[in-house]
């Protein structure tokens, strides 16, 4: 069995969602942590495990910021981290896996499926095996208690239901 870890100075976990029915406005968590656990190269019935920091959230806006740590978004006060942790790992075609698993944001936990695009096995210069995937998937944050929103005079709501995940990972071996 072996065991890779996500290596943040090298990866990117983010969000993007749909303000005022046009623009899309992205934020990053600054922090997080994850772990994959493999048989072997081939990564069949691999396990994934996630988590966040949401008090590490940031959109490059302070006040929008300071907004999603209330109640109203994340209530990083009360629950701290976003998790995920696979269920299934399910190879499609070459590079391309489908990963089943539990999303637990603001407490509430569903099934959610993700795409990950694995882009394959590197040495690094120190002799590290090191392992890259794309990942992407998309929520309804209202399923997770996210409910804030203001209709707009033109039709429509300040914040789109749905939330589009992505995460560029680099992982090494342990």
């Amino acid at each position: 069995m072996t065991t890779w870890h996500i290596d943040q100075g090298h990866s990117e976990v983010g969000f993007k969602v749909k303000h005022l029915m046009i623009s899309t406005v992205k934020g990053m968590f600054g922090s997080f942590e994850g772990t994959l656990s493999a048989d072997d190269d081939t990564l069949a019935n691999a396990k994934l495990s996630f988590s966040g920091d949401v008090a590490s959230i940031t959109t490059r806006n302070a006040q929008r910021d300071g907004h999603l740590m209330s109640p109203d978004f994340f209530d990083a006060a009360q629950f701290p981290k976003v998790t995920f942790v696979s269920k299934s790992f399910t190879k499609k075609d070459e590079h391309t896996f489908e990963i089943m698993g539990d999303f637990t944001m603001k407490g509430i936990s569903k099934e959610l499926s993700v795409t990950a695009i694995f882009n394959g096995i590197a040495t690094d210069v120190y002799g590290k095996r090191v392992a890259a995937f794309e990942i992407s998937g998309t929520i309804k944050r209202t399923d997770y208690g996210v409910n804030w929103n203001a209709p707009l005079a033109t039709g429509g709501l300040v914040v789109s239901e749905d939330v589009l995940l992505e995460a560029t990972i680099e992982m090494k071996e342990e």
